[in-house]
């Protein structure tokens, strides 16, 4: 039986005389002025935990506040878990029942049935709420993109074909375990190991020549992968088998993706497309972004706005790379859906800049709409003077702040929650910390 808020908070709860737990008190007194949060989140938390009866689980209250603490603090679940038993500020900030001391398992499980819609109309509600109490201006917007990296390792071909042979490897030689069907295959884990490592440290031509051994090994493994899956499907008892075969059949599919890239880079030089490659098994969803003439990042590309109080008022989670200009009128169009009118004044980064996205704005009723370079539009197509044009582009320097410590202090800067809808749910987790923290700062002084 689980709890939606805390009904009565203990009389052993207090906040240490310290900066932090001073920060974490007027935060619990933040949260206090919005319960219809819970209210959201608890359509996650309810729906999948079973039974009304039983023991008492966290309630919703704290798993939601247990998440802030997680990544405003940008600590681990094991450290949380501490952090909990220890504490009497974190303890009584997550409002937990006297004899509750949650383990780190417990968190993870709890906190990562958030999902990534909750979390936004969470941000969405937040937002609503501040724009009805006078607490967010929203007639001036800057606008500007960046990318949060995925949680994966540098990826390579090698790599690649060597986790997929290593993993299927290993479901095949745990079939006997999960389905109750013993396979006779041959294992191909050591050579593919070898050859990957002897193909990381290669030179060019010696990288060719091995690509000829390892590839073939990849189809092998692909193969095998086809007869274990029949042999199970014909000797299937348990229910549960079908599972490692859609587990089987998704990291074959991956395989053979790879295998497709590495063979038409390798033998027939050719340069295969961002949208068409693949750069992660377990994080298959990242996306290859280019910005400029910088690093290749991989992840996802993120376009977002803030107010003159650094709150960010709009965030878009993107697919693949769009050009920004592309994005400039979503952007507005969804500023206008959260707060019901549009900004009178937006600046952007000189990417976003197109006659086109002038001409609109101005007809959905924007005032100014300047860019930081201008790119061939005029002062009189952006509706402003040469002096109000250096004014807003100090104002939109601001964004570039608000993004560095989106990420450096609310750890934005990698998403560690695993899968396409963890990965969102991270990015929504470290927006709603990250907006909170700035509205108890900005109440506090």
């Amino acid at each position: 039986m689980r709890e939606t808020s805390t009904a009565q908070t203990s009389l052993f709860d207090f906040y240490a005389p310290h900066e932090r737990s001073i920060f974490l008190r007027d935060l619990s007194d933040r949260l206090d002025q919005h319960p219809e949060l819970y209210r959201i989140v608890e359509s996650d938390v309810l729906r999948q935990s079973g039974k009304n009866t039983g023991r008492r689980g966290l309630s919703v209250e704290s798993i939601f506040r247990c998440m802030l603490l997680k990544q405003i603090f940008r600590i681990s679940y094991a450290q949380l878990s501490f952090q909990l038993t220890d504490s009497p500020t974190y303890r009584s900030f997550s409002r937990l029942d006297r004899h509750c001391f949650p383990s780190k398992s417990t968190l993870c499980t709890n906190i990562r049935r958030l999902r990534p819609e909750t979390l936004r109309a969470v941000f969405e509600q937040l937002g609503a709420d501040c724009l009805a109490r006078g607490e967010m201006e929203t007639q001036a917007m800057r606008l500007d993109s960046t990318v949060i990296k995925s949680n994966i390792a540098p990826p390579s071909d090698s790599r690649l074909l060597d986790d997929g042979i290593r993993v299927l490897s290993r479901l095949m030689a745990k079939s006997v375990e999960r389905t109750g069907v013993k396979l006779r295959l041959t294992d191909y884990r050591k050579a593919s190991r070898k050859l990957a490592a002897a193909i990381f440290y290669g030179k060019k031509a010696e990288k060719d020549a091995l690509y000829c051994e390892l590839i073939p090994l990849a189809r092998r493994v692909v193969k095998q992968s086809h007869v274990a899956v029949e042999l199970v499907r014909d000797k299937i008892i348990d229910p549960l088998a079908f599972c490692w075969i859609d587990e089987v059949v998704h990291y074959r599919q991956l395989l053979e993706r790879v295998i497709d890239q590495a063979e038409r880079r390798v033998f027939h030089n050719e340069t295969v497309p961002a949208s068409e490659k693949i750069v992660s098994l377990f994080e298959p969803h990242t996306d290859i972004i280019v910005k400029g003439k910088r690093d290749v990042e991989y992840g996802h590309k993120i376009n977002l706005s803030t107010n003159r109080d650094g709150l960010i008022t709009v965030v878009m989670l993107e697919k693949g790379n769009p050009k920004d200009s592309e994005r400039f009128i979503p952007l507005l169009e969804t500023h206008q859906r959260l707060y019901g009118k549009l900004p009178e004044t937006t600046i952007a980064d000189g990417c976003y800049a197109s006659h086109g996205n002038v001409s609109a704005a101005k007809e959905m009723g924007v005032e100014k709409v300047a860019f930081h370079k201008k790119n061939g539009i005029t002062l009189r197509e952006m509706g402003i003077q040469e002096k109000t044009l250096k004014k807003l582009k100090n104002f939109r320097a601001g964004i570039e702040a608000n993004i560095s410590e989106l990420k450096r202090a609310f750890g934005a800067g990698k998403a560690l929650w695993k899968g396409e809808s963890g990965f969102a749910a991270f990015v929504w987790a470290s927006v709603i910390s990250y907006n909170l923290a700035h509205l108890v700062r900005m109440q506090s002084g």
